[in-house]
C-alpha cells in the first residue's frame, strides 16, 4: 500500500486551487545577503531563516517566509553587543534604545561598578533622591528583579548586567572609606552569588570613583572568585588609566590570577598626552598574561574623548560617605583649598582625568539643575572666564550648585592609539553611554557622540575608510567575541539553533554622524534589526515590536545546569 502514497499526494496537489502557494515554512527569511556569521571567517552569499525566536537555517534551503527581507548588496550579521552600556535608567524612560538600535546593537551589558540592584531600603531611598531628569518608581530590590522589570515594560534590545562590586560594598558598608571585616566580606560574596544565580554575567568594578575605589585588591579578588565559580567574569574600569596605567592593568591581571575568573578591561585607554606612548607596554602586559593561560580581554569606544563626572577630578577622601557628604565638605573653605591644591598637583596619589584634559578640553554636558542647563555644551574654561574664577573654583561651585557630579566630556586620547586598538584581536566594543533619542526627556541634557555613533564608527571609519581591520573581523568583535567572553548561550553567531538577533546593513554607507558639537545625530546604514525573532528596526526605522529580553548568565538557576561550582575552572575557563 505504501507505494501508492506518493501518487495520492500528487492527486491531492492537483486538486488544490490554481496558483496556491504552500504555507510559509518560516516566520522570517532574509534573502540574498552576504552573511558574516560572527566567527570572523570569510563571508558567503546566502539566505537566513527564522522560526519563532531562533535561527533555523543559514545558506541555501527550500521554503519561504511569512515575511521576507531582501538583503541583496547588504551584509547580514549577528546583532552587536554593547559591552558597556549605561542604559539602566534610559530604557525605563524609552524601551526602544534608539541611538543603539539604529547602530545594530541587540544587547546592552550594564554594571560598571554600580548596578541597578541589589538595593536595600536605604539604597532605594538614596537612589530615589538622586534621580535626575528621568524619574521612575523603584519597584525591585534585586538585580534580577530590575532586569525582569525592564523586560516586562517592553524593550527593543536585550538587556544584561554585571553585579556592581560597588553596589555590593554599599549594601554592606555604606559609602565610607572602610574595609570589610571577614563577616562583612562573606555577606558581600553572598550578594554576588545571589545576583549570579539570578542571571548576572559577572562582577564589575569601577576603581577611579568613590566608593568603589575604596575596595582593595583582596576584596575585589574575593568577589571575582565568586563570579568565576558562577561561570561569570570580572570586568573593571581599572584603578589607573593615565600615569599609572600599567599598575592598573597589573592589578586586573592579579585579580584574574587569584580568582580564576576571566577579566575584561572596560574602555582601555591611555589618558593624557604624556601617557600615549604606553600602548605598547599595555599590550605587552595583556598578551603576556594571555600567553600564561589567563583570559584577559578588553573593550573600547572609538573616540579620543571620554565622558564622566567631576568626581573623576577630585580626590577620593573628599567624597567619602557619598555625594551629599562630598558636597557638604566642598562648602568648607579649608577643604576647598586642599582639594584645589591636590587637583593641581601632578604627583597627587589619585587618578585625575581633568588634569590631563585641562579646562579647555573639558565640555559640560549634563546638569540636574534647570538653572545650570544653559551652560550645556560649553567648556569649563569658558565658564570659568565668564565667572572670573579659576577652572577649579568654577568646578567646585558648579558641583555644589547642581548637587551632582555633573557629566562632562574630557579630551584625553590619541587618534593613532584608538585606531591601533581597534585592530587588536582581543578587543571588543562598548559605548560607555546610555541608549538615547533626540526627543523628549533626553533633550534636557547633552551627551558624548559615542552614544549615537560608537558602533557605526567602527564599521564606517575604521573598517571602510582607515582599513584598520576587515569587516569580517569587526563583525566578530562586535558579536561572536563578546558573546564568547561573557559565556552567553546560543548568541553572537548566525547558526541554526542560535537566538535570532540579526542585523542587515550596508557596508558601503554605514556611518556615524554625531559630533561633539552636535552629538544627537543617528547613525545611518543599518537597515534591519531583528531581536529574538522580532523585527524591531525596519528599513531604518523602529517598529512597535518590543522583543528584547533579559539575557541571563550561566549560573542562572532556571537553566537545567545552572548554579555555581566549586571553582572557576569547573566551567572550562
Amino acid at each position: 500500500m505504501k507505494r501508492f502514497v506518493p501518487l495520492l499526494a500528487l492527486l491531492l496537489l492537483s486538486c488544490a486551487s490554481p496558483g496556491a502557494d504552500p504555507a510559509p515554512a518560516y516566520d522570517l527569511v532574509i534573502r540574498g545577503g552576504q552573511i558574516y556569521d560572527g566567527s570572523g571567517g570569510a563571508p558567503f552569499a546566502g539566505d537566513l531563516a527564522i522560526k519563532g525566536d531562533r535561527i533555523v537555517a543559514v545558506g541555501r534551503f527550500v521554503g519561504r517566509g511569512a515575511k521576507e527581507i531582501d538583503a541583496a548588496g547588504q551584509a547580514v550579521s549577528p546583532g552587536f553587543i554593547n559591552m558597556l552600556s549605561w542604559s539602566g535608567e534610559t530604557l525605563i524612560a524609552d524601551g526602544r534604545g534608539l541611538s543603539d538600535l539604529k547602530q545594530g546593537v541587540t544587547l546592552e551589558v550594564m554594571g560598571e561598578g554600580s548596578s541597578m540592584g541589589p538595593w536595600n531600603p536605604a539604597m532605594i531611598a538614596q537612589e530615589a533622591a538622586r534621580q535626575g531628569d528621568i524619574k521612575y518608581p523603584i519597584t525591585w530590590t534585586t538585580l534580577g528583579g530590575y532586569l525582569e522589570a525592564v523586560q516586562a515594560r517592553g524593550v527593543s534590545i536585550n538587556v544584561a548586567s554585571m553585579i556592581g562590586a560597588e553596589t555590593a560594598r554599599t549594601w554592606v558598608l555604606g559609602e565610607g572609606d572602610v574595609d570589610p571585616d571577614a563577616a562583612q566580606l562573606e555577606t558581600m560574596k553572598g550578594l554576588v552569588r545571589q545576583a549570579m544565580e539570578e542571571g548576572a554575567l559577572g562582577v564589575g568594578s569601577s576603581l577611579i570613583y568613590a566608593p568603589g575605589g575604596y575596595a582593595e585588591t583582596d576584596e575585589l579578588a574575593a568577589l571575582a572568585g565568586v563570579a568565576g565559580r558562577c561561570g561569570g567574569i570580572y570586568a573593571s574600569h581599572i584603578r589607573y588609566e593615565s600615569d599609572r596605567l600599567l599598575d592598573g592593568i597589573d592589578e586586573l591581571i592579579e585579580i584574574s590570577r587569584r580568582s580564576g575568573a576571566p577579566a575584561e578591561i572596560w574602555h582601555l585607554k591611555q589618558a593624557g598626552k604624556t601617557n600615549w606612548g604606553k600602548l605598547d607596554a599595555a599590550i605587552a602586559r595583556i598578551e603576556a598574561a594571555r600567553a600564561q593561560g589567563l583570559r584577559i580581554t578588553a573593550n573600547m569606544y572609538s573616540y579620543t574623548a571620554g565622558s564622566t563626572g567631576f568626581d573623576a577630578a577630585m580626590p577620593p577622601w573628599v567624597q567619602a560617605g557619598g555625594r551629599e557628604a562630598w558636597i557638604n565638605r566642598l562648602k568648607d573653605p579649608a577643604v576647598r583649598t586642599r582639594v584645589i591644591a591636590e587637583m593641581r598637583d601632578p604627583a597627587a596619589p589619585y587618578e585625575n582625568l581633568y588634569r590631563h584634559a585641562g579646562a579647555e578640553g573639558t565640555i559640560l554636558v549634563g546638569f540636574r539643575s534647570e538653572a545650570l542647563k544653559p551652560l550645556t555644551g560649553r567648556t569649563l574654561a569658558d565658564v570659568a572666564r565668564e565667572r572670573g574664577q579659576s577652572p577649579e573654583d568654577a568646578m567646585i561651585d558648579l558641583v555644589i550648585a547642581d548637587g551632582s557630579r555633573i557629566q562632562v566630556v574630557y579630551f584625553l586620547m590619541s587618534e593613532d592609539n584608538v585606531r591601533r586598538q581597534t585592530s587588536l584581536p582581543w578587543m571588543s566594543f562598548g559605548s560607555d553611554a546610555s541608549a538615547l533619542a533626540p526627543e523628549g526627556i533626553f533633550l534636557k541634557s547633552s551627551t558624548h557622540p559615542r552614544a549615537y555613533g560608537n558602533f557605526a564608527r567602527v564599521l564606517g571609519k575604521y573598517v571602510r575608510e582607515d582599513r584598520a581591520l576587515t569587516l569580517a573581523d569587526a563583525v566578530h568583535r562586535l558579536s561572536g567575541l563578546p558573546a564568547h567572553n561573557l559565556g552567553l548561550r546560543d548568541r553572537g553567531l548566525l547558526k541554526p539553533g542560535y537566538m535570532a538577533d540579526v542585523v542587515v546593513f550596508d557596508p558601503a554607507t554605514v556611518a556615524d554622524h554625531a559630533t561633539y558639537d552636535s552629538p544627537r545625530q543617528f547613525a545611518t546604514g543599518i537597515r534591519q534589526v531583528v531581536v529574538n525573532g522580532g523585527w524591531v528596526l525596519k528599513d531604518g526605522e523602529p517598529t512597535e515590536v518590543r522583543s528584547g529580553r533579559f539575557v541571563r548568565g550561566r549560573a542562572w538557576t532556571g537553566w537545567p545546569d545552572g548554579g555555581c561550582r566549586a571553582k572557576a575552572s569547573d566551567w572550562g575557563w
